[in-house]
């Protein structure tokens, strides 16, 4: 495959932040969606595939084929945006601005909770029939894991919100790891198995990352999961996100970013 060199790829995730930043706020909105969408079928997906193996790893080798997808497409989610848009205001780059980054935070947010949130929809009738039936093994499974994942957290006060934190910290360090790993090869092949590595990582781990979120829990609460939305909110979406930015941004974007584009001085030696 065709690999480029960290300062070629570096450079481009910032030419990228920079570019979603201009970006029309109905393509931004229009990206977000199908990205959101894409990555909540993909996590039906895994899920769909443990519960019929009893192996998660099963799941977390064939999640990645959505996020996959959705990059190839030209998607964006918010774990994404994260990462390259703070480069190009780092970098300087003209007209790029906090307010304007925190501005397509908000669409790119609104669009990917809007795709998923209507996958959730779907797969709640498709799976109970028009909610004739209490959706099987699949939707309880979901029902349960929306259930560890806010008031399991809760139940350990701080130190639940801090392993939280973390987790959505480790997801999107992989995770934006996958979103370069499209950028470092010129071939479908090439970005494909950079970006399935990392995604697959993240998902086995069971880190925390905001998007998916977006469809487990709604998808969850209407499978009769035991929480409520305000649960969903702080003992699990608020501080994912959190997370994520921090995760992303500090061990992924701002580390290749200052050894690959801003160098250190060259040594000098007698």
């Amino acid at each position: 495959m065709a690999y480029l060199v960290p300062t070629e790829f570096v450079t481009k995730m910032v030419d990228a932040g920079e570019s979603k930043i201009y970006m029309a706020t109905r393509d931004a909105l229009i990206r977000a969606y199908m990205a959101g969408a894409i990555l909540a079928l993909a996590a039906v997906f895994a899920v769909s595939c443990t519960v019929a193996t009893g192996i998660p790893l099963v799941g977390a080798m064939l999640f990645p084929v959505g996020f996959c997808m959705l990059y190839l497409m030209g998607f964006d989610l918010l774990t994404g945006v994260f990462v390259l848009t703070p480069l190009a205001w780092i970098d300087r780059r003209p007209g790029v601005t906090i307010p304007r980054i925190l501005k397509h935070w908000g669409v790119v947010f609104l669009g990917n909770f809007l795709g998923a949130l209507t996958v959730a929809v779907l797969m709640a009738y498709m799976f109970t029939y028009g909610f004739n039936t209490d959706g099987g093994k699949i939707a309880q499974t979901v029902a349960h894991i929306g259930e560890n994942r806010t008031t399991g957290y809760a139940q350990y006060g701080a130190a639940g919100m801090l392993t939280l934190f973390i987790r959505g910290m480790l997801c999107n360090w992989m995770v934006s790891m996958g979103v370069v790993g499209a950028m470092v090869s010129t071939t479908v092949g090439g970005k494909v198995l950079a970006m399935w590595m990392p995604i697959m990582l993240f998902f086995f781990m069971a880190f925390e990352h905001s998007v998916v979120n977006m469809f487990l829990f709604p998808f969850g609460m209407m499978m009769g999961g035991n929480f409520t939305v305000m649960d969903y909110l702080i003992w699990n979406e608020i501080p994912t996100v959190l997370g994520n930015l921090v995760g992303g941004l500090a061990f992924t974007g701002l580390t290749l970013y200052s050894t690959h584009v801003k160098t250190g001085a060259k040594r000098k030696f007698n």
